[in-house]
This record gives C-alpha cells, structure tokens and sequence, in this order.
C-alpha cells in the first residue's frame, strides 16, 4: 500500500473540481434532474461506526482487526441543493471497476465499506451521487480521483488532532470547540451528525470549485448543523476505533 505521501502527490497532479453537500430528501431517479448547488464530502468515524458491527464480512473494513480504519474515511462525495434536497441516480450508467482499477489500494484504504449490506440498484457511491456531479465531474475515474484528491487535501483528522481532539473512550469534547478547529483550518463551518453523543459523521461542503463553503443552508448556521439528524450535545466522544475479526 502507498503511503499516504504518495497520494498526496497524486492529487496534486489531478483536476480542479467541485464537492458534495449535506443529505435530506431524494428527487425522483432516472429523471432529467437540474443541476446540483454544491458538493458535500461526507467523512464517516470508524471508531463510532465499528462499535456497531455485530456481524462480520470480507467487504466490512470493520472486521480487518489492526489493519482496521483509524481515521476519518469517506462516506461519499454529494451533489446537493441549496433547498434540502438532493440529486440521485441522475443516469443509468453502471458502474465498471475496471475504470478505477489504478485507485483500488487508496479507495480500500479511504472509503472502505464499513458494513457488509449488500447494495441495490443505484445505491453505489457513483450510481447514486457520481451520475449527478455532471457536469463538474464528467466520469467515473475523476469522480473517485476528485474525492480522493479533495479528502486528502482537507483533511480532517490531522486538524482535529492537531486541536487535541484525539479518538478517546474518556474523554468527552466540546462539540463547539472541534467545529471551530475546522473553521479555522477550512475557513467554512462543517455539519456533524452523533449517534448516542458521538461523532458519527463530519461533512465539509464546497461550491462547484472545490472551495469550502458553509454546509448549513438554513437561516440559523449554528443550529443547523449541530442538530442535525443524530442530534449531537454540547459535549461529543471520538471513540477509538475497535478491531474485530472476520
């Protein structure tokens, strides 16, 4: 596996693109869909998601014991609009392994599944939210490549840890003080979501060229973001990431 410095140069040699937004409610799929408002890069925390795992996989990096995710990993890369709402399934192209073949090593390592739910139709990451980022991203390989570059550029993980908030099964944060330390690093206020007061998920939004922008679309930022659909408190957990066997 490449060392993450070896990723970094690769993004540096990549396009210049947009980013996802925040999730809601779906348009109709198959149908012409107008054109997204924003990108939002929706980043999942292992040490939350893995502590439910109850059944194991090949497919669920949960299960990979110490070769397991110790760090924020990508959820997806979302079109979204302004209103709420969001664009899916925009085509019927399928999606072809064969045509990010040279990115296998760093999607397994950076948006790793972490579960083992067998996908339905136009439920991939690139079925689903890829078909959509037209006509910023114009493909399948830029569409990976893009979130790969844009994950590597703002990356949260460090920030966080850089601030002092580092995975503990203790400590407890306030939820205030880490979306500060991202909109001081981004210049941009994020959107978290908690499960039962942890950080289940960071979004970081961006306009279509790829510079950070608010995720909260309502009237209030602050209360937008931080009662998202997990409700966070004011003070949150990073749990460490758990390894388990499959």
């Amino acid at each position: 596996m490449p060392p993450l410095t070896s990723w970094l140069v690769l993004a540096i040699l990549v396009l210049a693109a947009p980013t996802p937004p925040a999730r809601a409610t779906p348009v109709a799929s198959f149908h012409a869909q107008r054109e997204f408002d924003y990108f939002a890069l929706a980043l999942q925390w292992p040490g939350t998601y893995c502590h439910r795992t109850r059944h194991c996989c090949s497919s669920n990096a949960c299960c990979r014991g110490s070769n397991g995710p110790t760090v924020f990993t990508i959820h997806g890369l979302w079109p979204d609009y302004n209103d709420g709402t969001w664009p899916a399934c925009c085509t019927k192209s399928s999606f072809d392994p064969k045509e990010i073949s040279t990115l296998t090593n760093a999607l397994e390592q950076y948006w790793p599944s972490l579960s083992c739910s067998s996908p339905s139709t136009c439920s991939g990451g690139k079925e689903k939210h890829g078909t959509c980022s037209y006509p910023v991203i114009r493909n399948e390989y830029d569409y990976f490549l893009t979130t790969l570059n844009v994950y590597f550029k703002y990356n949260v993980t460090s920030v966080l840890n850089d601030a002092g908030y580092v995975p503990s099964n203790t400590e407890k944060y306030p939820l205030g003080g880490i979306i500060s330390a991202i909109e001081n690093a981004f210049h941009a206020s994020p959107l978290i979501v908690c499960s039962k007061g942890s950080i289940e998920e960071l979004r970081l939004c961006f306009y279509k060229d790829f510079k950070p922008r608010d995720c909260a679309v309502g009237p209030d930022i602050k209360i937008d973001m931080v009662t998202s659909k997990g409700s966070c408190p004011k003070y949150v957990s990073l749990p460490e990431p758990v390894s388990r066997f499959h």
